[in-house]
């Protein structure tokens, strides 16, 4: 049965029907990233948008056809300054509205690569210089070639305009943290259970030296495009100008710097689509960089929920809709909960893209189009973790509170030292005298007393407390 697209459809369960017709806002928007988060990624769209994609295939069409002039053929003379500027302005200044003619022209072609051609054909009507040469416009390209390229412009715009940035905030707060809490004695919990002592600042700097490592990989991914025709060969190249080195001449136009080349590194082998080998690095190591995030996110929850830190109030705010004293630790679980989001397409994305059938097959259209998506659940954790981060303010009292309930921390000293100076069994010693025993300060001490060991070394064991025992916790985080 086929319904009419004004038809109004009844929900279930509800005393109201829905319009199919109703404006497009933020609150109607299907996905929360252009809903309820449009404004945090404000950055983001233009650059990972539809918009973003004409914007780069017209870049990359005006690159092209600037350089065929430049190539020395007959029938293709050099353009002149005014048309070269002419051209490079309308990649300068693509709008909104120049992106809404496009998709005007594809409703015609039902082809979205060819109604750029015809869009920017219809841009040389009123300059006969540029109408002569109109068909030098997409010449010898198939529309991978268009697309694979702009692919590339936008990541890699979005990597260093948008995605290592907001990495780099998160660094040097987290830095600034673990340079300030370097110092901060704090009780360590391994298997969830009370073990050897360190410092805030050394744990949080654990995961500064993580994240540099990611951040650099992100940054090192080498950004790749082709433009060899419909299946990698320069066919329809070489049946124009046969003793033309169309390799030579592609690379130069991948290769060459913006706005008259591209900025890409040069993929010299294909089938018709770009192996997308490049973009699987480039996914894997940003969802590298949100595990260690979501590492981060899910122990500082913890110690927020240990009273390790206090979240600054604000005005008005509202942690529980019936338990008044709440403060919830939301923007460490909205950045926990993006971050899985972000993975599980990058982590597609990764896996999918460098498959295709035999010359190529249209599965991986679809799924690139998801690239800014994938992208903007990180950017959004991003941000949702920094103002985390920037929220918080340590409670001494209750991290010492925890250290001085945990004597039994000294008994891995207390045993090292023992083993030194050998005495028997000193492992199996500390075990019987504090497995599953409460442990006080009085008690290790008088254990410490009874050892058989040099008075001076006695002295320094009986001098050491949980907060004291952090080895070299303090140096690494202020090194860091």
């Amino acid at each position: 049965m086929v319904h009419s697209i004004h038809r109004k459809l009844p929900l279930p369960d509800h005393g109201y029907t829905y319009n199919r017709t109703m404006t497009f806002s933020a609150i109607s928007a299907l996905s929360p990233l252009d809903g309820r988060y449009a404004a945090k990624l404000a950055s983001l769209r233009p650059l990972m948008s539809e918009q973003g994609y004409m914007h780069r295939r017209v870049q990359v069409e005006v690159a092209w056809f600037i350089a065929l002039s430049d190539a020395g053929f007959a029938e293709f003379k050099p353009l002149s300054p005014g048309a070269r500027t002419y051209l490079l302005g309308l990649v300068k200044n693509f709008s909104e509205a120049d992106g809404e003619a496009i998709k005007t022209i594809e409703k015609t072609t039902n082809h979205d690569v060819k109604a750029v051609e015809y869009w920017l054909k219809s841009k040389f009507e009123a300059r006969p210089e540029l109408m002569s040469a109109n068909e030098f416009v997409h010449f010898a390209c198939t529309s991978e070639d268009i697309n694979n390229t702009s692919h590339a412009l936008q990541l890699r715009v979005a990597r260093d305009m948008v995605v290592l940035p907001q990495l780099d905030r998160l660094v040097l707060k987290l830095r600034d943290m673990a340079h300030a809490y370097a110092d901060v004695p704090m009780l360590s919990r391994t298997h969830g259970q009370t073990a050897s002592p360190t410092t805030v600042g050394k744990e949080i700097a654990n995961v500064v030296v993580r994240l540099q490592a990611a951040c650099e990989k992100i940054a090192n991914v080498k950004i790749m495009g082709k433009m060899n025709g419909a299946v990698g060969n320069y066919n329809a190249h070489l049946s124009a100008w046969p003793d033309f080195d169309w390799e030579a001449f592609s690379q130069r136009v991948i290769e060459a710097p913006e706005p008259l080349g591209l900025g890409l590194v040069f993929q010299p082998y294909s089938i018709q689509i770009e192996p997308h080998d490049y973009m699987a690095e480039l996914f894997d190591a940003i969802a590298r960089a949100d595990t260690i995030l979501i590492d981060w996110s899910r122990d500082v929850w913890g110690y927020v929920s240990l009273g390790y830190f206090k979240q600054k109030l604000r005005a008005g705010e509202v942690g529980s809709s019936t338990m008044p004293h709440k403060v919830n630790p939301i923007d460490f679980e909205n950045a926990e909960g993006n971050l899985g989001m972000a993975n599980a397409l990058l982590k597609h994305l990764s896996e999918k893209l460098p498959i295709s059938r035999w010359q190529r097959d249209l599965t991986d259209s679809t799924v690139l189009r998801n690239m800014g998506v994938a992208l903007g659940y990180a950017v959004l954790a991003y941000q949702s973790l920094l103002a985390g981060l920037n929220k918080l303010e340590i409670n001494h009292a209750a991290i010492a509170k925890d250290l001085d309930a945990s004597w039994e921390v000294l008994a891995e000293p207390i045993q090292t030292v023992m083993r030194r100076y050998g005495l028997p069994q000193p492992y199996e010693q500390l075990k019987k005298f504090t497995r599953g025993e409460a442990m006080t300060q009085e008690l290790m001490r008088g254990f410490i007393a009874a050892l058989e060991i040099p008075e001076a070394e006695k002295q320094r064991l009986l001098a050491m407390t949980p907060a004291s025992y952090t080895g070299k916790a303090a140096d690494l985080a202020r090194r860091v």
